[in-house]
């Protein structure tokens, strides 16, 4: 997704939970540094994960581990400058198991999830706007 802001701001964005709980978790114990061992909560859903940060190259990359430590998956977001003032910011995440219906089931519901929290990060950059769309998502 393109965001109109730069490669740094868009990195600070996942980078620095005082901003990334703005748009997507509501806490974390801390930056994304390389080694860092965090806790993210989700405290609408009650829900938590543990986030092994592997690799960081400042305004270009984050990568990390995620999820259940027996099979974590990894996720990597580039921040590549897009023309004057904009980031192409790319999401991938790999290292899905299970049988193909759960990996498909997994695929479908981090695609949607890292979707709504870059339309917020969006929303937010560029418009100064808090969509709160992560713990809206599921009302119920």
């Amino acid at each position: 997704m393109i965001v109109r802001a730069s490669a740094e701001e868009a990195f600070r964005a996942f980078a620095d939970p005082a901003v990334t709980t703005r748009f997507w978790y509501s806490k974390s114990s801390g930056a994304m540094v390389p080694g860092a061992e965090l806790r993210w909560e989700w405290e609408t859903y009650g829900a938590s994960v543990d986030v092994h940060v592997k690799e960081v190259e400042e305004g270009r990359l984050i990568r990390f581990e995620w999820g259940n430590y027996e099979q974590p998956t990894t996720v990597e977001l580039r921040f590549t400058p897009h023309g004057e003032n904009a980031t192409f910011v790319e999401v991938t995440e790999t290292g899905f198991s299970g049988s193909d219906e759960d990996r498909l089931r997994w695929v479908n519901d981090t695609v949607g999830g890292f979707t709504t929290a870059l339309c917020a990060m969006k929303a937010l950059l560029e418009h100064g706007i808090e969509l709160n769309a992560v713990p809206d998502h599921h009302p119920a």
